[in-house]
């Protein structure tokens, strides 16, 4: 038995427990049990924390078990969590990941909702790519946000193609630890709608770090703003691309505590 609450960001959902209290437990089993959508709880993700002397620190695991480097809305999603009860107009934290470390300020509360804005650090590898799939030569935007990016400018495909080439990217060997799969329109300069296929999860209503990758993209190639609304299936986030780092705005709501009651998956070298 173990507890653990659940958070999400847009429809991005994820599990947290203490790291602390899961010691000797595999965790890629766990998460691919207690992220399924019809045995287990379900979730895009599991995050393992402890808490800190100014934040936290987690580990991200992905629904299929895989490991994950960051997540802006996981991030926003334990900051919630952290500071529900926390009633100080300036609650503020810095979150250990391993894509870096991520500092958040709240800026609002709307009900169960609080609005955070989170600097995710600056993009590295910004270049562009054409890749071959299934014999189709496709023309990207490959990035790193903390994660790997990959990014299609360009108008919305339908759910064909979104399936297609969203799965095939997201394991394509080009990529030798997987990558998330954005399609980005450019609506206008201020306004981007983008589709995500996640790497270790599949489609997703929404992705921090990938809004901050379609941002970075089409500012570089596409002509957007370096100042945008990022609309996902799941809602709009604000991102601006500074100087010193991306910024992500959007809110986060904590769900529910509970205690997973199955049998823990042990690793026998533990």
């Amino acid at each position: 038995m173990i507890a653990f609450a659940k958070a999400h960001a847009y429809g991005n959902d994820f599990l947290y427990l203490r790291a602390s209290s899961s010691a000797g437990v595999r965790l890629d089993e766990l998460a691919r049990e207690m992220c399924d959508r019809h045995t287990g709880i379900g979730a895009d993700g599991l995050i393992a924390y402890d808490t800190t002397a100014d934040g936290a620190r987690m580990q991200l695991f992905n629904a299929d078990g895989g490991r994950a480097e960051v997540s802006g809305n996981g991030v926003r999603g334990l900051a919630a969590l952290l500071g529900r009860f926390d009633d100080s107009d300036r609650f503020s934290l810095t979150i250990q990941t391993d894509g870096g470390a991520k500092s958040l300020r709240r800026t609002s509360r709307q009900g169960t909702k609080q609005v955070f804005r989170a600097s995710m650090g600056l993009p590295e590898q910004i270049r562009q790519e054409t890749l071959d799939v299934g014999g189709q030569q496709v023309p990207l935007v490959v990035l790193n946000i903390g994660n790997p990016q990959a990014i299609l400018l360009g108008p919305l495909p339908d759910d064909e193609t979104f399936t297609r080439l969203g799965s095939a990217l997201a394991v394509h060997q080009f990529f030798s630890e997987g990558t998330n799969v954005e399609f980005v329109h450019v609506e206008t300069p201020t306004r981007l709608r983008i589709r995500i296929w996640e790497r270790g999860v599949g489609p997703s209503m929404s992705s921090g770090t990938g809004s901050c990758g379609s941002l970075v993209a089409a500012a570089s190639f596409g002509g957007a703003s370096r100042d945008a609304e990022v609309i996902a299936p799941g809602g709009a986030q604000r991102v601006e691309w500074l100087r010193d780092s991306v910024y992500l705005t959007g809110w986060a709501e904590v769900l529910c505590e509970g205690e997973w009651l199955r049998p823990l998956p042990r690793d026998p070298q533990a």
